[in-house]
């Protein structure tokens, strides 16, 4: 039995590869099944997100053609327009890669949390489509083990490396409560909607996106359960937003001091934390002389930013390290299970011998034997059967010269060396 890892990832394949190979939830059971089908193939499983496919499988083989001839099927793909984007794993190998990308050691983002949630969600696929056996299913267990002690041993997640996260992360630190506040978002890319998703995980109070084009702030609200608003409409609701974030391609400035000044009159001077990520600025620098404003851009988190990647990547270091220790591990624990077969054998051998001595030592007291006796020839009998075969064994090894079987007896049987 082989444990394998194929796949591909945004390393070594294009967006317009990774989506001809994805697996999106609804035909991820079947293509299992499928998978499992094959006759070389016993247990299966298939992480598919937007930036990696990647099949985990325990096979009776090594050969990765007949697993690559099934995504071709499957995909209704040449295999020569994927294979060159592959690349693959064996064994400990398989093992560490598992690890590490649940670890977000592997992601285009050092450390990012989500792909544990990802490769649980692909644990859960296997285990409900029957495709999980005792290796893979075992494998998956120590992988949410290792990501867990890299998490709580080393700090490669607790600093954020993106501008909407550390902003938001800024926010909390000023105000106590993110479920009291108001957060104004000025914007509907990519930016933007990272601050919603981040925010709304923190539990922000009232989200309201306002966009030049009212349809996409209200499309991007809908996700968030926020209120949209068109560009025209921001002066009316600036007053209400503690935390304002901005992130347009406007060449020129949305916010200016005059403006922000009016919504610190009708907010009574309350304070309003206000992060511009526009470059061109979306926000007057002037305004950052206005009282109760705290006012950032783009540069004053990207200086945060990295010095938290030059952290995660010395806590990359460490995860290594924790890593290498848990592949040894599960390697341990496979190489255990080669030897369960003959552990059992031993044990029903030996218990064959117990029964067997045991029946005669019964039918003699039937017979009226001592009790004495009885218990002493039992004793007797049962310790010549348990030692012979292993006995006989170590005297044709001497006789073969087998020196290597006579020191491995020792230590099997924990014999003291002799003088």
């Amino acid at each position: 039995m082989t444990l394998l890892a194929v796949g591909i990832n945004y390393q070594t394949a294009p967006v317009s590869i990774r989506e001809r190979l994805s697996f999106p939830t609804e035909v991820l059971q079947p293509a299992l099944q499928e998978l499992h089908h094959i006759k070389e193939i016993s247990e299966a499983a298939i992480l598919s997100t937007c930036n990696r496919t990647e099949f985990y499988y325990a096979a009776s083989t090594t050969n990765q053609q007949i697993l690559i001839d099934w995504v071709a099927q499957n995909k209704h793909l040449n295999a020569a327009d994927f294979t060159p984007y592959l690349y693959s794993h064996t064994d400990s190998g398989s093992i560490r890669h598992m690890f590490r990308v649940a670890c977000g050691l592997d992601s285009m983002i050092l450390g990012e949390p989500q792909i544990l949630g990802q490769m649980k969600t692909a644990y859960q696929a296997a285990y409900d489509a029957g495709t999980l056996g005792k290796h893979l299913g075992k494998l998956f267990q120590h992988t949410f083990t290792a990501a867990k002690k890299v998490r709580t041993d080393t700090a490669i997640g607790s600093s954020p490396v993106s501008v909407a996260f550390a902003a938001v992360q800024l926010a909390q630190q000023i105000f106590d409560k993110l479920s009291q506040q108001t957060a104004l978002l000025i914007g509907a890319g990519e930016t933007i909607e990272l601050a919603a998703r981040h925010l709304t995980q923190q539990g922000i109070g009232r989200l309201i996106i306002a966009n030049r084009t009212y349809d996409k702030a209200h499309s991007l609200a809908a996700q968030f359960n926020g209120y949209a608003i068109a560009l025209s409409e921001l002066p009316n609701h600036l007053a209400e937003a503690d935390i304002v974030i901005s992130s347009t391609a406007s060449s020129l400035p949305i916010l200016g001091k005059g403006r922000v000044e009016s919504a610190l009159k009708i907010r009574k001077h309350k304070p309003m934390f206000m992060v511009d990520l526009a470059v061109p600025r979306d926000i007057e620098a002037e305004v950052e002389q206005l009282p109760d404003v705290y006012l950032y851009t783009v540069d004053d988190l990207q200086n945060t930013i990295d010095q938290n990647m030059n952290s995660r990547r010395l806590a990359a270091q460490q995860a290594e390290e924790i890593i290498d220790t848990q592949v040894e591990h599960f390697l341990a624990w496979l190489r255990a299970q080669g030897a369960q077969s003959t552990i059992r054998d031993y044990r029903l051998s030996a218990e064959q011998i117990r029964d067997e001595t045991l029946q005669k030592a019964l039918l003699a007291l039937q017979n009226g034997a001592s009790a004495e006796d009885t218990l002493n020839r039992l004793a007797h009998t049962l310790t010549n059967k348990l030692i012979h075969t292993p006995s006989t064994q170590i005297r044709a090894a001497a006789e073969n010269e087998r020196h290597d079987l006579i020191a491995a007896a020792r230590e099997i049987f924990k014999l003291s060396n002799p003088q």
